[in-house]
């Protein structure tokens, strides 16, 4: 456990944390946002050390079927399945712009990809795995950090780049989605006498 310490780099892992850290609150603030949306079978992709995948686990048995979080990373995905235990929530280790992905993990009613978008490379393999693993009628929920752009440095080792507010609305035109705004804990629609540094795309598939 040591070494997954020691390796966190910029991951949420509340066990590690003091619970007024300002990450965790943030990161928990999207996952208590999501609870609104999710149904059925639920996939939380890139799910990190798994505490998101709990908590809809738990606050929503009643109303979903099972959920999957799925990480790329085995180190962060045994911790989770070690850590983090319910009837209705599983952990794999997957790439998540992996073409066949679909045929490891299947389809879903629900896809929740926090701080996924900024890490990839492979921008439309991702967006395409979005739309393939959700069923019509879905609801997927994506959140990103804002920065310089697509294709510009940006402050984080972790990141390939940082979306502006622009370009992260431009990747969801084919759905119906309703766009919010994060600073700190306070997730709403757009106020425009406020910067944000994080944006949130709930997004129905039609």
């Amino acid at each position: 456990m040591d070494k997954l310490v020691k390796d966190t780099g910029e991951r949420v892992i509340p066990d590690y944390m003091t619970h007024m850290n300002k990450l965790v609150l943030e990161h928990t603030a999207r996952y208590q946002f999501a609870l609104n949306y999710v149904k059925g079978r639920v996939l939380d992709l890139s799910c990190g050390a798994g505490y998101g995948t709990h908590m809809i686990a738990k606050e929503m048995k009643d109303e979903i079927d099972e959920i999957i979080g799925v990480d790329i990373d085995p180190e962060i995905i045994k911790y989770a399945k070690g850590r983090y235990y319910h009837p209705k929530s599983a952990f794999v280790v997957a790439d998540a712009t992996e073409a066949k992905l679909k045929e490891k993990v299947g389809t879903f009613d629900t896809i929740v990809s926090f701080e996924t978008i900024e890490h990839i490379e492979q921008e439309e393999s991702l967006l395409n795995n979005y739309d393939q693993l959700l069923n019509d009628g879905g609801t997927l929920i994506v959140s990103t950090p804002f920065g310089e752009g697509r294709g510009k440095p940006c402050g984080s080792p972790f990141h390939v780049h940082q979306l502006k507010p622009e370009e992260f609305i431009e990747l969801f035109q084919q759905y119906e989605t309703a766009f919010y705004y994060q600073k700190g804990v306070l997730i709403e629609p757009a106020r425009p006498d406020l910067d944000y540094p994080l944006g949130i795309a709930v997004c129905q598939k039609v």
